[in-house]
């Protein structure tokens, strides 16, 4: 492995680990109202095709910190519809 993929590792666990405290914090006190569903499903999105760059160009960083992303937006994106009062 050579300092450019080390630099990536880096890079997706900073950026994935980004996501626990708002999945945490989500999950533990089911508050959603701080949530913003249109920004977590832009992000979702966007995360998808990142995750698709990935596969094409076999970057196991991206592959790696983009599959844990989506896990975990997709986490608060289903606590939002859940909990979301009507």
């Amino acid at each position: 492995m050579d300092y450019i993929e080390v630099i990536g590792f880096v890079a997706a666990v900073l950026t994935t680990a980004a996501f626990l405290p708002q999945v945490y914090k989500t999950w533990q006190t089911k508050d959603v109202s701080g949530v913003s569903l249109t920004m977590f499903i832009t992000m979702f999105t966007g995360v998808i095709l990142w995750l698709v760059y990935g596969l094409f160009i076999n970057s196991l960083p991206m592959l790696v910190a983009n599959t844990i992303s989506a896990i975990l937006i997709f986490t608060v994106i289903v606590l939002k519809i859940k909990h979301h009062k009507k």
